[in-house]
């Protein structure tokens, strides 16, 4: 993300400036893993599909957090931090275009009583497993 934008988000208030803290970082890295690690025990079904894209979309969403703390920023709302990923350079970055739809399903599901179904939620383990387990280990080593 280029100066210009960013220095935009911040008087639009979409972010804070932060002090990086990579204690902090380091820590919500690891949260992430157990977050990740935990969901994924949970048998898929179609009544845990709605907790269970909830969390996995959760860990997601904080990698995004701490990117931006890495980069000195507080993110104020969830487009900011999914925002930050879709910059990512991944083997599967064309995956990164699915956290919007992501964003979408977990708003209906929080804020207008949508059931995920469970292929949405299968879409989101998968999605990790092509995508958030690489962020995660870039963000830790350069969390270091």
């Amino acid at each position: 993300m280029n100066k210009e934008t960013i220095d935009n988000m911040v008087k639009t208030g979409k972010l804070r400036p932060r002090e990086p803290n990579k204690e902090k970082i380091k820590s919500l890295l690891e949260s992430i893993g157990i977050n990740v690690k935990v969901t994924k025990a949970i048998p898929l079904t179609e009544e845990s599909a709605t907790v269970i894209f909830r969390e996995m979309y959760e860990s997601v969403r904080q990698l995004g957090d701490a990117k931006w703390w890495l980069l000195g920023y507080e993110p104020k709302y969830h487009e900011t931090s999914i925002d930050i990923l879709k910059e990512m350079n991944i083997k599967e970055r064309f995956r990164l275009n699915f956290l919007v739809r992501f964003k979408k399903i977990r708003h209906d599901a929080n804020y207008r009583g949508f059931r995920v179904l469970a292929y949405q939620a299968q879409e989101i383990l998968d999605f990790w497993e092509k995508c958030g387990k690489e962020i995660l280990q870039i963000l830790i080593k350069e969390a270091g």
